[in-house]
């Protein structure tokens, strides 16, 4: 009687918890209702099945309690039961699976005038990229991936000279415009993923994903990876800015075309050494492992770090000097800090880059960190 009892418990205060829960239905910050709907239909269904299940359970164990003088009756099968028990879990999974699908297909399926945004994800931090006043995003591949082209734009496709970089994890997009969302990875599987945009995808090694979504709520909205990518997995954040399209011309009118990021310019003093480290810093993904404001992260914050006696696993200390810096961005495994794991990959920096990159880390001393992250 007792675990009969506990069962109607369990069942009312699910029911309870769902119907009272303060996040069951959030603003909406896109067009995609129907996957709430979607979602709407799954829940009844399932929901439906857990009371029924374990109230029928809670009465089987009252009516078919042990009694003195009786015993279990044996009943091999029952085609009948089987057979509306098999109807309806397969009228069940149709309910729950033939919208699911309506809606993607339509998810996939974006209008023709939609505004194109590619994301690129790499562990641990997002990339963007607009077409530029042609209207078209220029070919990219592996091949073209370095220290100063990261998101490896094809140089010689002049489709791809004014398209518009966004290397940081904050990008915009304007309000009421359909948005084509382009997904592909420079490393591991990752998911693209703003819970009130309703809309998500999967970023694969290998192959381009879409899915499109029209904002129709100004706002800031967190990005998220959703998809399990390595340690620094829980830092892979950024925000979609959704704001009107006057605001959002400006803004995008701000970012770097792919022809800028790929004029080179040489540094004439220290101060344009360090803008160019921090750059680089940006580009190389180096913010989603290494702080500059002291806060911890997969790697040591950059604040304070130059002339700091790091130790190491194996016990052994160093001066963080040029040297030291120079040798453990070559070899980033030869040598690891205490209480960080040795996952930081190695970079093919040129010797001009490795030396801006040092300038700005030592241009990070105690107390700059608030500056720094203005540079950037």
């Amino acid at each position: 009687m007792a675990l009969a009892i506990a069962l109607v418990i369990i069942v009312v205060a699910a029911v309870l918890f769902h119907v009272l829960s303060p996040w069951w239905m959030t603003p909406l910050a896109s067009n995609w209702g129907q996957i709430d709907t979607t979602l709407s239909i799954t829940i009844v269904i399932t929901g439906l099945v857990f009371v029924v299940i374990n109230l029928f359970i809670a009465y089987a164990v009252v009516r078919y309690r042990r009694r003195v003088g009786r015993r279990a009756d044996y009943q091999p099968e029952n085609k009948k039961l089987e057979g509306w028990l098999m109807g309806l879990t397969t009228v069940g999974i149709v309910a729950m699976l033939a919208p699911g699908l309506l809606v993607y297909a339509k998810l996939i399926n974006p209008p023709e005038d939609a505004l194109v945004l590619e994301v690129v994800g790499q562990q641990w931090q997002w990339s963007f990229r607009f077409a530029g006043r042609d209207g078209q995003l220029g070919s990219s591949g592996i091949d073209f991936i370095n220290a100063d082209n990261p998101l490896g734009l094809n140089p010689t496709d002049t489709r791809g000279q004014d398209d518009v970089l966004v290397q940081g994890n904050e990008v915009h997009l304007p309000l009421g415009r359909p948005v084509k969302v382009l997904l592909r990875s420079k490393d591991v599987l990752h998911d693209f993923y703003v819970q009130p945009f309703r809309a998500r995808m999967n970023l694969v090694p290998g192959m381009v994903t879409h899915f499109w979504f029209t904002p129709t709520k100004t706002g800031r909205y967190e990005i998220l990876c959703a998809q399990l990518c390595g340690v620094g997995h829980y830092n892979m954040r950024g925000m979609v800015v959704v704001e009107d399209e006057a605001a959002f011309q400006k803004w995008l009118n701000s970012q770097p075309t792919f022809r800028e990021t790929m004029t080179k310019t040489a540094a004439t003093g220290g101060e344009a050494l360090v803008k160019q480290g921090a750059t680089l810093a940006q580009s190389q993904g180096c913010f989603a492992c290494h702080s500059v404001d002291g806060s911890t992260r997969v790697g040591p914050s950059w604040k304070g770090l130059y002339g700091k006696t790091e130790t190491f696993a194996d016990g052994t200390t160093a001066q963080v000097d040029d040297a030291y810096l120079h040798q453990f961005i070559r070899n980033p495994t030869a040598r690891v800090p205490k209480g960080y794991p040795p996952i930081m990959p190695k970079f093919d920096l040129s010797d001009q880059q490795l030396a801006a990159l040092v300038a700005y880390i030592e241009s990070l001393g105690q107390g700059k960190g608030k500056d720094a992250v203005a540079q950037q």
